[in-house]
């Protein structure tokens, strides 16, 4: 059971919870597109709900939201360390099904893989979900194929039809905003087919490393890292200890994203560096995403939302590399 509402209403909800939330939503970005006069449509902070894009799948994922690109982790001065102070706001994302599941991969990362990284759970720990209903697939997307398409982890459901917002809320502490709303069956459809599938081999494993098609990507990809950087599950990062000014013995210590193809990622102390061929680079990324992960912990990390192929000016296709690999294993002795 769930709720039909006015956008007034559903506004009011949004203007009730400010004060303990932060909410975060796809919005249109005029002009911020890639090229000029173009649009973008990436997440920030609204108030209403006419300012979230239903119809159209975000260039970038969430991620920024709650792995933020550069995080301070801490102040240093000669003799002592200060954490930053933590925002008291809880977080509402409104996001689709493919980027919930995204987040769970986050979460093994940052965890659930020996040990807790204890600023990522700071902001973790106050998330709640909205969840974004996709009428039809999006363009490169495949989240069917990676069993993404549906998912039952959310607090809110919000579908916008007809001048009325439609809500299923399940989360306890939103329900009072409710009760006066006109009761009304609510539930996500969820897709059930994109127009790429994607087959990973079932008996793929390491002899692909030496498949001569990694070659073609030493050509064609320019490592600009992009498909990292809208990558929902890429959890890569660096270390930066910035030195302020007037005194070299201050500053602060950030954590900013990293891409594993880019040039550098690999580099080692004494001048040593692995991976430096792009082709090796566009191995290990797709190998990880649908083998070593999978391998270490029983599900894929890609979730098939198709934003990497979105993203790339070299027309490089993820889904169909992975595609590629079933006649790989055939060729690979």
């Amino acid at each position: 059971m769930g709720y039909k509402l006015n956008k007034q209403s559903f506004n009011n909800f949004l203007n009730s919870i400010g004060e303990e939330y932060k909410i975060y939503a796809p919005v249109l970005l005029k002009g911020k597109g890639t090229f000029s006069d173009t649009d973008t449509v990436r997440y920030a902070q609204i108030s209403s709900v006419e300012e979230i894009v239903f119809n159209k799948k975000s260039n970038f994922s969430p991620k920024e939201v709650i792995l933020p690109i550069t995080q301070t982790l801490f102040y240093f001065t000669e003799d002592s360390v200060v954490e930053p102070k933590v925002d008291y706001k809880k977080i509402l994302i409104f996001l689709r099904s493919c980027d919930i599941h995204a987040v769970k991969r986050l979460d093994q990362i940052y965890l659930k893989n020996g040990s807790e990284d204890p600023y990522y759970k700071k902001l973790r720990e106050k998330v709640k979900f909205a969840l974004m209903e996709c009428e039809d697939s999006f363009e490169n997307c495949f989240c069917v194929s990676m069993d993404t398409n549906k998912t039952e982890e959310y607090d809110l459901f919000v579908k916008v039809k007809d001048g009325e917002v439609h809500v299923e809320c399940k989360d306890e502490n939103f329900k009072s905003y409710f009760e006066a709303e006109q009761q009304f069956e609510v539930s996500p459809k969820f897709i059930e087919a994109n127009d790429i599938e994607v087959k990973i081999p079932k008996n793929l494993d390491g002899r692909v490393f030496n498949w001569s098609g990694w070659k073609e990507y030493s050509a064609r990809c320019i490592a600009c890292g992009r498909c990292n950087t809208v990558c929902g599950t890429c959890a890569c990062f660096t270390m930066q200890d910035i030195f302020y000014k007037d005194n070299k013995n201050v500053g602060e210590r950030r954590r900013v994203w990293a891409s594993c193809q880019v040039d550098g990622f690999t580099d080692m102390a004494g001048g040593h560096s692995f991976r430096k061929d792009k082709g090796d680079r566009m191995r290990f990324k797709v190998m990880h995403k649908v083998y070593d992960f999978n391998k270490r912990f029983g599900y894929h990390m890609c979730v098939g939302c198709g934003r990497c192929d979105d993203a790339c000016p070299e027309y490089i296709s993820f889904s169909n590399c992975v595609n590629k690999l079933n006649k790989a294993m055939e060729e690979v002795k």
